[in-house]
């Protein structure tokens, strides 16, 4: 390549910015070195003709032999295939290899050492940080490759703008593209910025341009720039120009030339649908032998994800497993505290008639204490649970009467009517002489076993246990609910303030875009900010994935999980509606989750009255806490929390009380009701 060689790309055009020493319709050719490692910048608003001119440079380029590689974002420029043999890469399957960042560094080979060129498009990436990863992979390893080999290589950009925007928030991709065009050039890697918005790019990166082309532009931010830039009269002429035709403003020859560029020869990809039918060339394709080195590489991938997706479901079997047996183990914990529980109510009921003694220790104390009982009564795990059984057959021995044939047995039978009676054994020990009330009668042993046992005891039956059991459960299922209640306010209270109006948003429609629930927050149209806003309710759960870019509210599906779908729907209503004071006002609580923000704000307090005069149990609880603050007196999060939990308490003593009622009616299998619900539960 000599440094005189030129490309003919374009011709001299009239009108304001013509070129006074050439006549219109003079070629203009452009040096292929400046173009392959300068910097550029090509504008102009949709249908100017600024992709068509990239386009022109690149066939010249290509018909010279010189490779290029292009960043497509619309996937507009594969028609090049139709004359050339080039690479087409990304992540649809009309490319000729699907792509990741694990093949950039032999992406950068084939351009630099095999002189192939490639489209690289991004379009058909569904995450936008996958792309930008890609991106970023393969322009590092060509600048790097660059300093090595300093060969004359040219690197375009499409929409520009969205890697190295104007008003910040510029990642790791724009920062490097941002290196390529200050240093690039003493390596040999230039670079082409496409955007059809000169306003919104960089405007470090446009002065450092050594060529430039202006096609049309309308908007008055945009022609404030053409203005700064080339002058006042090119601003306002930049909008008269026609398709295809630019002002080409260049170092090498430090002038401001009014042209007109060549149409492409390759298939428009990019040209706007009409009516016509649309007829796809048909295009070169690249050498097996190229996509077969690449193709190697996502086999090996596959591979890899393959071991690694393998791995994760091992992993995933043994934390299933760890869960099961944490599980039993605190399952194993809450039975051992309530067969203490039992053990201790069936001690108490045999000794009914003793309570208002003299200080007489129960029948059997000693007895459990030497079971393994501890000072406090409380006893260890696998001995509780050794006396609740003995403590069972006890009972089911005092109702079917003491078996003759066992010694043990009589005699245990014979202690327990003992100390029904109120009769001391004499073997015993249990009462010290020393330490009984004084006012204590005597009592004749005769004369008790004549009176036989007192009336007013009653007898310790199954289904006594099977209730104290159910209302032993019932406790834990509340503290349950209030941890629940707890845990999902507490994420929420955490959450920013825009986040919170987010997670309201989400609430009210259900699903929706994070842009538009941002909006809806308060915030502004900004993507960027409406997903850093975003991410924080995303991250607690509160909110879920649905599909093409859209997120539901999660809250509901939260607590069902929670329960493992064993609440009915009106327990979880309850539940949401305990943990969504922490976020939804008062008076919208009262309406439903897709009801008109308007509607909320205008019903005022009517609206929360005649909610309240309609609802029922805690939702009533809820409206009467949504009462006080449009009255202006503004609950704080404790206070709420109380409501909460009164409403929830309020509600398991009703289905306490029910289950009681339940257990009084014996079923003809000898099981009540609430015996044969403890039964179901110990074997779940």
């Amino acid at each position: 390549m000599s440094e005189e060689e030129t490309i003919h790309v374009a011709d001299v055009s009239e009108g304001i910015g013509g070129d006074a020493t050439a006549e219109p319709g003079s070629p203009v050719e452009l040096p292929v070195v400046d173009v392959l490692t300068g910097r550029s910048f090509i504008t102009g608003k949709s249908g100017s003709g600024k992709s068509n001119t990239a386009s022109v440079v690149i066939e010249n380029l290509l018909d010279s032999g010189f490779p290029v590689l292009i960043v497509d974002t619309d996937g507009e420029y594969y028609g090049l295939k139709e004359e050339y043999e080039i690479l087409h890469a990304g992540a649809d399957d009309e490319c000729d290899i699907v792509v990741s960042p694990e093949h950039a560094e032999k992406l950068a080979n084939l351009a630099l050492e095999q002189n192939v060129p490639i489209i690289l498009d991004v379009s058909g990436y569904l995450e936008e940080d996958t792309a930008n990863e890609l991106l970023l992979a393969v322009v590092k390893q060509l600048f790097a490759k660059e300093k090595r080999m300093k060969k004359p290589f040219l690197l375009v950009i499409e929409e520009c703008h969205e890697y190295i925007p104007e008003g910040g928030g510029m990642d790791e991709t724009g920062k490097m593209l941002i290196k390529v065009g200050k240093r690039g050039r003493k390596h040999g890697l230039g670079i082409v910025g496409i955007s059809q918005r000169p306003a919104d790019v960089k405007k470090d990166f446009i002065t450092q341009c050594d060529w430039l082309c202006w096609h049309r532009l309308t908007w008055d931010n945009d022609t404030k720039v053409v203005g700064r830039i080339l002058g006042s009269k090119y601003a306002s002429a930049v909008e008269d120009l026609g398709d295809g035709e630019a002002f080409l403003m260049s170092d090498w020859d430090e002038s401001i030339r009014r042209i007109q560029f060549h149409r492409k020869q390759t298939f428009d990809a990019g040209a706007t649908p009409g009516l016509d039918d649309f007829e796809r060339p048909e295009l070169k394709s690249v050498s097996s032998d190229l996509v077969g080195e690449l193709q190697s590489i996502s086999d090996e991938q596959e591979r890899r994800e393959s071991e690694l997706a393998d791995l994760k479901q091992e992993l995933d079997k043994k934390d299933q497993r760890i869960a099961d047996l944490e599980r039993e183990l605190e399952e194993a914990r809450d039975l051992s505290n309530m067969a203490d529980q039992f053990a201790q109510a069936l001690l108490g009921k045999a000794e009914a008639p003793y309570r208002g003694g003299g200080g007489r220790p129960p029948a059997g104390a000693e007895r459990l204490k030497s079971a393994g009982a501890g000072e406090d009564g409380r006893n260890d795990d696998q001995s509780v649970l050794k006396s609740y059984d003995e403590a069972v057959a006890a009972t089911e021995e005092s109702e079917s009467g003491p078996d003759p044939s066992s010694a043990d047995g009589g005699a245990e039978v014979d202690a327990a009517s003992a100390a029904a009676d109120g009769e001391t054994p004499s073997d015993a020990g249990d009462v010290d002489p020393e330490t009984a009330s004084a006012d204590s009668p005597a009592v004749d042993p005769a004369a008790e076993d004549e009176a036989g046992p007192p009336d007013d005891v009653d007898p310790v039956t199954r289904d006594d246990v099977a209730e104290s059991a159910l209302r032993f459960d019932d406790a834990i299922e509340l503290g349950t609910r209030e941890a629940v209640i707890e845990e999902l306010r507490s994420r929420i209270e955490a959450l920013p303030e825009l986040s919170r109006g987010m997670l309201r948003h989400y609430r009210r429609e259900g699903a929706s875009d994070p842009v538009a629930a941002h909006i809806d927050a308060g915030g502004d149209g900004d993507s960027g900010h409406a997903y850093s806003r975003h991410r924080p309710i995303r991250r607690a759960g509160l909110i879920r994935h649905a599909g093409r870019g859209h997120y539901a509210y999660a809250v509901p599906d939260l607590v069902r999980e929670a329960y493992a779908d064993r609440l009915e729907e009106e327990q979880i209503d309850e539940i949401v509606r305990a943990v969504e004071t922490a976020f939804v006002p008062p008076a919208e609580l009262s309406y439903p989750p897709d009801a008109d923000p308007s509607e909320v704000t205008d019903s005022g307090e009517a609206g929360i009255t005649a909610s309240a005069d309609e609802g029922s149990g805690d939702g009533s609880s809820f409206v009467g806490d949504g009462d006080a603050v449009a009255e202006g007196d503004a609950p704080d999060s404790d206070r709420e929390r109380t409501a909460s939990k009164t409403a929830i308490e309020a509600d398991e003593t009703g289905a306490a009380e029910t289950d009681a009622a339940e257990t009084d009616t014996a079923t003809d299998s000898g099981l009540s009701d609430a015996a044969r619900r403890f039964a179901e539960r110990s074997e779940r």
